[in-house]
This record gives structure tokens, sequence and C-alpha cells, in this order.
């Protein structure tokens, strides 16, 4: 069963595996932040927390590495933007 996790983490592309770690960073982030006190403990506000931090994190994250391996494609394959 844990084979089968890891080969399906690893088939996804590497902006969303590096986009679904980062949000899972920030939702560990909000989780703490929740615990501690920061955020007001009625249902909608636990999950806005949860969702912009997981959110943010993730999305900023995935369009950097897009980004990165457009650019580093391009890169490779000899592409200029001045041509």
């Amino acid at each position: 069963m844990q084979v089968s996790r890891k080969l399906w983490f690893a088939r996804l592309n590497l902006p969303l595996r590096v986009g679904g770690i980062c949000a899972a960073v920030g939702i560990i982030l909000a989780i703490v932040g929740i615990v501690r006190g920061n955020v007001p403990l009625n249902p909608l506000s636990i999950f806005l927390a949860l969702l912009v931090s997981g959110g943010s994190w993730g999305v900023v994250s995935w369009a950097i590495t897009t980004a990165v391996v457009d650019v580093e494609s391009d890169a490779a394959t000899g592409e200029d933007a001045d041509d």
C-alpha cells in the first residue's frame, strides 16, 4: 500500500509536487496558529485560515515552479526570446 502512494506522488509533475508540499506546510502552520489561539474558534474562521494558508502557499509555489520549469526547458532547447 505504501509503494502505490509513493508511485502516485512520483507520477505528478514537479510543479504539482512542489505546490502540494508547500500547501501542506501552509496548512500545518495554520494549524499551529489555530492551536496557539491566533484564530477565533468557530468553524468558518478555521476553514478560511486553512484555505487561505494552504491555497496561497500552494498556488504561489506552483506558479514559481512552473515558471522555472518553463525557463529551464526553453534554455535546454536553445530558444531565445530575442529571435
